[in-house]
């Protein structure tokens, strides 16, 4: 397998898991409102206040989380896999003597043809490291000495 096909078999891994969330958040915001029309047909006093209160509070957060899975997915959609990389950037694939790095959002390790790959985003600890560092730079992250073999 090519990089450029390896970036995009990592990329397509990283949009399932973000679907995934968007999918749960979707189920989530639904699962609210049906409980919070029930509880509104069933309920009466302050009984029926809080449980209404705690219910809308669920759906704001589940609304929370799918709004923010939908930028993560657009952010993504976003990525030039063919653009080559002379410095660390959203987008870039990192190879380490330490490990390989998808520059992109934070999901963590994924598996490709039994390689792992860390998707981290340029706000991590790592990714702030890397960001801007070319081909044969160190840097050193947690005690490790990390140099940059290859930037695609």
């Amino acid at each position: 397998m090519s990089k450029s096909e390896t970036k995009e078999q990592i990329l397509k891994k990283i949009i399932e898991t973000v679907d995934k969330q968007i999918e749960a958040s979707k189920q989530a915001v639904s699962a609210a409102k049906e409980s919070r029309d029930n509880e509104s047909k069933c309920s009466a006093g302050d009984k029926y206040e809080v449980g209404r209160t705690m219910v809308q509070l669920e759906l704001e957060k589940s609304r929370v989380l799918l709004n923010k899975s939908l930028k993560l997915k657009n952010e993504l959609t976003q990525l030039d896999l063919k653009r080559k990389h002379e410095r660390v950037n959203s987008g870039s694939l990192v190879i380490t003597n330490q490990g390989n790095y998808f520059i992109s959002i934070g999901v963590g390790k994924i598996e490709i043809e039994n390689r792992l790959y860390y998707a981290i985003s340029l706000a991590s600890p790592i990714g702030e490291k890397l960001y801007g560092k070319s081909k044969g730079e160190t840097l050193s992250f947690q005690g490790k000495e990390i140099e940059i073999l290859e930037i695609l």
